[in-house]
């Protein structure tokens, strides 16, 4: 099975999805985006795959969202695509796509809807929360 994440790995929250791949005994292609960023169309097939729309996609926290007047409603979908490929950080992450679909993983948790259930062992988060019990099952 390939998986692929969009990697910041500054970010505890995308540390927790990768580990949590590995938990499932993958070895995820890893692109840290900021570096590496998608291009327009598989940015914009990656966010409508995952069910989202191009704002839901956009972060705001600790980036340029407001200097660059991002809030805007007048603002289009492609205006919104060229900020997020001209400065990476706009890229909400960690976003995971894998054979079983694509998934902005806000909570970490999210990438076990996409993943085959052939965890090893139980998994906590960095921050100490149990996700998986020492069978590998999701607790919550």
């Amino acid at each position: 099975m390939t998986v692929t994440i969009y990697h910041n790995p500054d970010c505890g929250t995308s540390r927790n999805t990768l580990a949590m791949i590995r938990n499932a005994g993958i070895e995820p292609v890893v692109v840290e985006y900021l570096h590496n960023q998608p291009s327009r169309d598989a940015l914009k097939t990656m966010i409508a795959d995952a069910g989202l729309s191009v704002r839901e996609a956009i972060r705001e926290k600790g980036t340029p969202f407001d200097e660059l007047g991002l809030a805007d409603p007048a603002l289009t979908d492609d205006q919104l695509l060229a900020a997020m490929l001209a400065h990476p950080i706009l890229i909400n992450r960690p976003f995971v796509v894998t054979p079983m679909g694509t998934r902005l993983c806000r909570p970490s948790e999210i990438v076990l809807d996409i993943l085959p259930q052939t965890h090893k062992g139980p998994f906590a988060k960095e921050d100490g929360e149990q996700v998986l019990d020492a069978e590998g099952k999701r607790l919550a």
